[in-house]
C-alpha cells in the first residue's frame, strides 16, 4: 500500500477533480504490475497497472492480489468502471486503502466486487490514503474546497511594510516552491488590498504544471482593470456585491454583503467544482478565514534575517498543531493543520 501511495503522488496537480490513485498487482510477494492515475480523463490506476503486466506474467493475474489506494469505481464516468475490469480479469483478491466518498462510488465498488466473488480487504493504511486525497475527501464530505492559508513573515512577525513599498520577504528558492504549490491547487485567492498594492499575476510561472483559477475579493469593484489579474491569460473570478456576469476569462460572482461572505465564496466554489483554494493574502482576508475556522492548513514562510518593526502584523492563530517544518536557506517553512496532530 505504501507503494500505491508513492505511485499516486506522481499524479499530483494533474488529475483534479479526480483523486490521486495508485495500484500494485502482486503475485507471491513479487510485483508484476503497477500504475497510477496520470491525468484527468485518462485511464485509472487499475487500468494502467494491469496494462503494465508483461506478456510472460499474464497467466499469473488470476492468482494475484491487487492493491489499490482508493476504492475502485463502479460507475461510467470519463472511463468505464474499474470494478468491471477487475472482475473480467478474474483477480481473486483486492486490498483497498480507503473508501471513495464520491456519492456514485461510496461502497458500491466494494459491494460489486464482493458480489462477483472477489475477496476484499478494506481500510488498509486508511489514514495515509485519506491524507493522500485530503482535498477530494474534504470537497465531498464538507461540500467546500480544501483551504490552505499561506503567507511569508519577517523574523519579527510582519507580513508587509504598511506602506505602498512592497516588502519582499521569502527568498528565490522558496518562491519557486510557492509556484509549485499553486500548481497543486484548483484556485488561488487574494483580497482587494493585496491585488491593488502588489499587483500579483497569481500564476505559477516558475513551474511548468497547470495554472490555478485566480480569485479576488473585491466587494465594491474598485480594482482598476489594468491589473495583472485581469489580463485574460487565465480565468479570474471576482467576488463582489454588484454584478453577476462572465466576459471571456473574467467571471463576476455576486455575493450578498449582508450574509456570511466567506461561506458564500466557498459555496460558489463548490458549485464550480473547485476542490481547493490557496489563499495568499492579505492579512485581513487570511484572518477572516482563521476566525471563522474555515481553513485546513496554514503554511508560514518565516525569514530569519529580515525585520520590519512598523509593518503589518501576521495573522494570529494557534500554532500548536504543527505538521512539519523545513528550512530553505534564510527561510523556514512551518506547516500547520486545523486539527490535533497525532504524535
Amino acid at each position: 500500500m505504501n507503494r500505491c501511495i508513492e505511485l499516486a503522488l506522481m499524479g499530483t496537480g494533474k488529475v483534479m477533480p479526480n483523486p490521486m490513485v495508485g495500484a500494485v498487482l502482486v503475485h507471491n510477494g513479487r510485483i508484476i504490475g503497477e500504475g497510477y492515475h496520470q491525468q484527468y480523463g485518462g485511464p485509472h490506476a487499475e487500468v494502467n497497472c494491469l496494462n503494465s503486466v508483461s506478456f510472460e506474467d499474464q497467466l499469473l493475474v488470476t492468482a494475484s492480489t491487487l492493491y489499490v489506494s482508493l476504492e475502485p469505481c463502479a460507475h461510467f464516468g470519463k472511463t468505464p468502471p474499474c470494478t468491471d475490469l477487475i472482475i473480467q480479469k478474474r483477480i481473486p483478491k483486492v486490498v483497498i486503502g480507503c473508501r471513495d466518498p464520491f456519492e456514485q462510488v461510496n461502497g458500491k465498488g466494494i459491494e460489486k466486487l464482493q458480489n462477483a466473488g472477489v475477496k476484499v480487504l478494506t481500510d488498509i493504511f486508511e489514514k495515509e490514503c485519506r491524507e493522500l486525497n485530503k482535498r477530494f475527501f474534504t470537497f465531498h464530505a464538507k461540500h467546500r474546497p480544501y483551504i490552505i492559508l499561506k503567507w511569508a513573515e519577517t523574523a519579527d512577525g510582519k507580513i508587509g511594510s504598511g506602506t505602498e513599498q512592497r516588502l519582499l520577504i521569502s527568498n528565490e528558492y522558496t518562491n519557486r516552491l510557492v509556484h509549485q504549490w499553486r500548481s497543486e491547487e484548483a484556485a488561488i485567492m487574494v483580497g482587494t488590498n493585496t491585488a491593488l498594492l502588489d499587483n500579483p499575476s497569481l500564476t505559477n510561472r516558475h513551474y511548468t504544471e497547470k495554472q490555478p483559477v485566480r480569485m479576488v475579493l473585491d466587494m465594491n469593484l474598485r480594482l482598476p482593470k489594468n491589473l495583472q489579474l485581469f489580463n485574460q491569460q487565465e480565468k479570474t473570478i471576482v467576488f463582489n456585491s454588484a454584478k453577476q456576469d462572465e466576459n471571456k476569462n473574467i467571471l463576476h460572482e455576486k455575493i450578498d454583503p449582508k450574509e456570511k461572505i466567506l461561506q458564500q465564496i466557498l459555496q460558489s466554489s463548490y458549485k464550480m467544482g473547485l476542490q481547493s483554494i490557496l489563499v495568499e493574502g492579505g492579512a485581513q482576508l487570511l484572518q477572516s478565514f482563521i476566525d471563522t475556522g474555515l481553513w485546513d492548513e496554514v503554511r508560514v514562510i518565516q525569514n530569519s534575517k529580515i525585520k520590519s518593526k512598523n509593518g503589518i502584523n501576521a495573522p494570529r492563530f494557534d500554532r500548536m498543531n504543527t505538521i512539519k517544518k523545513e528550512t530553505i536557506h534564510s527561510d523556514t517553512i512551518h506547516y500547520y493543520t486545523n486539527k490535533p496532530v497525532n504524535k
